[in-house]
């Protein structure tokens, strides 16, 4: 049996190093494979909060699908895309146009807006029958009329990022030495969210100082599922204080981590500070970028509570008990309803002064 060894991704200097993690064996694997997927991704959770993993089983038709959807939606002409709008901020559905969003505002911090289109679905009150459930936190999704491919192939691609979420929270369980099913009874009706962008700034178009495709924030629940295409443009927070570029290896899909996961864990494992600037080739010329992001949040009920082992000597923790539902509602009503969050100091302040790697 060989040891999975994370390796790194990125041969360009400029490009941040990420560890590559195959998961292929967690699910049918024997204990000392499991244990070895365990550490490999314990290792990145502690050092860079991002990771990329392969053995996703997910197949690669799959993923072409969901990327001409995409392509299908934002083709679109600018009235057809806003005639799926949100009726209000707090609803996380529908079209977000560009300058209509400012993510650092989740954070506290003021910015210019940002640059990015996008388009969100999400798990529904229709998936959850016999929950009695809020109609805005688990709203209805709206679906574009004029778009005849995209709702069955981001159906699937929902269906299949979901299933690597659940799967990567067994491997963190695993790797905090808690239950494998920790995370299991909290996101059983999870606030999952599956956020489509579109990076194209027209031709001619002049940014304000530090505008930005999407500006600095950390994602707001326990871990986040990325595809990305191959395009410069995001960039993660070192420990060091620097920015570095970040591509996502052939066939790989990118894990982050988010803030519940680092109030669970007393900041063991810290959500990861990121950005995307607006993209360009090496001539300075703007690309266009896509991405999709899933985000997988946990019930609006459950409670964020530290884990026990993470607390330190005293038993005490850097976080006040909250639940998702409240989390999320102070997030979004900064980086959607242009409130500047008062809530989160302790991730705002890694922007200025990046915590240590922890031991914990």
């Amino acid at each position: 049996m060989s040891e999975p060894q994370p390796s790194r991704s990125g041969e360009r200097p400029d490009v941040f190093a990420v560890p590559i993690i195959d998961v292929s064996r967690w699910d049918d694997g024997e204990a000392g494979e499991r244990d070895a997927i365990a550490r490999a991704v314990d290792d990145a959770c502690r050092s860079v909060g991002f990771m990329q993993i392969t053995g996703h089983a997910i197949p690669e038709d799959v993923i072409d699908r969901f990327a001409s959807a995409m392509d299908e939606f934002f083709g679109l002409p600018d009235d057809h895309k806003l005639a799926t709008r949100s009726p209000r901020a707090s609803i996380n559905r529908g079209y977000s146009a560009p300058k209509t969003e400012r993510l650092s505002y989740s954070l506290g911090v003021d910015s210019p807006a940002d640059m990015f289109e996008a388009f969100n679905v999400g798990a529904s009150i229709d998936d959850f029958p016999d929950l009695a459930l809020d109609p805005d936190v688990y709203a209805r999704n709206i679906w574009p009329t004029d778009a005849p491919h995209f709702r069955a192939a981001v159906d699937e691609w929902f269906m299949h990022a979901g299933r690597l979420a659940r799967r990567m929270t067994s491997v963190f369980a695993h790797a905090l030495g808690i239950a494998d099913d920790f995370f299991a009874s909290r996101t059983d009706h999870s606030i999952d969210v599956l956020r489509m962008v579109n990076y194209a700034l027209p031709p001619g178009t002049e940014l304000e100082p530090e505008q930005l495709g999407m500006g600095a924030h950390t994602d707001y629940g326990i871990c986040t599922v990325l595809w990305a295409d191959a395009v410069p443009g995001l960039e993660i927070l070192g420990p060091d204080g620097t920015w570095r570029s970040v591509l996502p290896a052939p066939g790989a899909l990118l894990i982050n981590l988010g803030d519940l996961l680092s109030r669970w864990t007393n900041d063991r494992y810290l959500s990861t500070m990121h950005r995307v600037v607006p993209p360009t080739d090496v001539d300075g010329r703007s690309m266009r970028r896509r991405s999709a992001a899933f985000f997988h949040d946990g019930n609006a009920d459950a409670t964020i509570s530290t884990i026990d082992s993470c607390r330190d000597a005293g038993g005490g923790t850097g976080y006040a008990d909250v639940t998702v539902a409240e989390h999320l509602a102070q997030k979004l009503a900064g980086s959607r309803g242009l409130e500047l969050n008062e809530h989160a100091g302790r991730e705002a302040a890694r922007i200025e002064a990046p915590p240590s790697t922890s031991d914990t």
